[in-house]
């Protein structure tokens, strides 16, 4: 959000935690003498507190999982410690399931039932005083104003119906809360959060001027919902979503020939990123900042603190050479070791902005990730704290911010692109595959393909869809998408369980000027993703203080 934006936030901050009157309310009883309600810029504060969701739900935030960035439970990043706890071990003790994944245990890493049902019942307080109490208000400015609300709750259900299938579903209609509310259907839930984002995206301006820039639009809406049809399945709608964003005219895709090019798609649109949708920004001075850098950040960068989690061989292999086509990568998957340098110079362009190998340039130095290198390697496991040094032999680049230096007295303020204009081609082209538009999907995936500068033939039946997979994994890479993507598409269970899932990368040794690379598995043991857990299950506290409830059958 904008200056604006973010100065009420921290108002709010300010004033509410310690005499909050309507945020945490009993809904029924404090909304009617409330000043709140009295005018429009009252209401706006009110509803500029739904706004920190877009960033607690993204990579930058706390509230996607328990594990950090869920990229940690697929073949793309390595946590590299063992010890349990968010951006440390928790996403090695998921992914291996040790012990088996008990529900108190599953809904604890990536269920977050009880917070999200909190957020619910905030935003639906506030519709149910709009309607109530809002009534001094002109009709236009309380239709935004329910707009905004409800693609909120929109975006909400979408998290938690993600999870878990069959929720609770709550409205403003407060006297519906109680202890015996029984679950809805799945299609229900979805039937919902389409109706909310519809009503959003009619209802929202397609821009916003002055200090109201950053709240969410027209666009937003639609593709938050050709993002959340996707998953409901519901493939015309998300198609059509995805169409809307594009016939309004105001979105393109940002030049991508070069890294500096296509870094900018990961910028504010006020800094010129022509395709951002929905962001949530920072601030230095007396505003919300993060601690993505200091987590990410090359050990050489804040020895001790950063390289949390580190890309993985297997995602560096994912990427084509710049002219089209894979790489043979089979000379450096010896055990024995290497001294052939590997071909990174001649990956694309998103290698380069994404991932930081040996000998890549970073802040004026290079990146020195062999044994006792400045930024250094540790062998998962074996070394009992991994103290910044990467267990993969690379390190994050994308999303974090180069220019960031002092990590240890600055909090980080990179904006978070949470929906840019890449991913709604990807999502159309994978709602026109269902729909057997072999032509929509093509020309989709080539245009994504084109901004940098990769060939593309067109392709057809498991082909296509290998190919719409292909650039999910790699143009939305850290986003926050995989895991997820896995999940709905149930596959996690074949791909990330048993033999054949751990993950691997380069431990390099360095004598003199020459290199050697091995190739090492930083597993050391099978990944186990159950069938259940494509169902994230109820938490204890909802079995327990709901009468009309029960564990879900596969977790009985």
């Amino acid at each position: 959000m904008k200056t604006k934006i973010l100065a009420l936030l921290l108002l709010m901050g300010v004033i509410l935690p310690g005499c909050n009157k309507f945020l945490d309310m009993n809904p029924t009883d404090r909304l009617s003498d409330k000043m709140v309600w009295q005018n429009a810029e009252s209401v706006e504060l009110y509803v500029n507190g739904f706004y920190p969701y877009i960033n607690i739900y993204g990579a930058f935030g706390d509230g996607d999982s328990q594990v950090g960035l869920t990229e940690g439970l697929t073949e793309t990043l390595k946590y590299g410690s063992m010890t349990p706890g968010t951006h440390v071990g928790f996403a090695n003790i998921v992914a291996y399931a040790d012990g088996g994944m008990a529900a108190p245990t599953a809904a604890f890493h990536l269920g977050m039932w009880d917070v999200l049902y909190t957020r619910i019942r905030r935003v639906n307080e506030f519709l149910f005083g709009l309607k109530q109490y809002g009534t001094g208000l002109n009709e236009s400015t309380r239709l935004r104003f329910e707009a905004e609300a409800r693609f909120f709750r929109g975006f909400l259900y979408f998290q938690l119906i993600k999870r878990s299938g069959d929720v609770i579903l709550y409205d403003e209609d407060l006297s519906k809360i109680s202890k015996s509310t029984p679950l809805s259907t799945e299609a229900q839930g979805w039937e919902m959060v389409q109706a909310d984002l519809d009503f959003a995206a009619k209802n929202l301006p397609k821009s916003w001027s002055g200090a109201n820039i950053g709240r969410v639009t027209k666009g937003a809406a639609f593709a938050m919902q050709s993002r959340a049809m996707l998953y409901a399945k519901k493939w015309q709608v998300a198609k059509d979503a995805a169409d809307s964003v594009l016939n309004l005219g105001i979105y393109e895709l940002q030049a991508g020939s070069n890294v500096a090019d296509y870094k900018k798609a990961f910028t504010s649109a006020t800094k010129g990123n022509k395709e951002s949708i929905l962001e949530f920004n920072y601030m230095q001075t007396g505003g919300p900042t993060h601690s993505f850098n200091r987590l990410f950040s090359p050990g050489g960068d804040v020895p001790g603190v950063g390289g949390r989690a580190t890309p993985t061989q297997e995602m560096v292999e994912s990427y084509e050479k710049a002219t089209g086509g894979f790489i043979d990568w089979s000379p450096w998957r010896k055990t024995e070791g290497t001294t052939v340098t590997p071909p990174y110079s001649q990956l694309e362009v998103r290698f380069h902005a994404s991932i930081l190998y040996n000998g890549a340039s970073w802040k004026g130095r290079q990146i020195e990730t062999y044994v006792n290198g400045v930024d250094g390697f540790s062998a998962f496991k074996d070394d009992p704290s991994p103290s910044g040094r990467s267990t993969t032999g690379y390190y994050l680049r994308k999303l974090v911010d180069e220019t960031h230096i002092d990590l240890n007295s600055q909090a980080s303020t990179q904006t978070w692109v949470a929906i840019r204009l890449a991913e709604v081609y990807i999502n159309r082209a994978e709602a026109a595959y269902m729909l057997n538009n072999a032509a929509v999907a093509n020309s989709d995936i080539r245009r994504v393909r084109e901004r940098v500068g990769l060939p593309y033939s067109d392709r057809s039946g498991a082909d296509l869809f290998a190919a719409i997979r292909q650039e999910r994994k790699i143009e939305l890479a850290y986003e926050g998408h995989l895991y997820w993507d896995m999940r709905r598409w149930r596959l996690a269970h074949i791909e990330y369980n048993g033999p054949g899932s751990r993950v691997h990368g380069l431990r390099i040794v360095r004598e003199g000027a020459i290199y050697t690379y091995f190739y090492i598995d930083v597993d050391k043991q099978d990944r186990s993703f159950q069938q259940k857990m494509y169902r994230i299950p109820l938490p204890e506290t909802e079995l327990m203080n709901n009468t009309a409830v029960q564990q879900y059958p596969e977790w009985r």
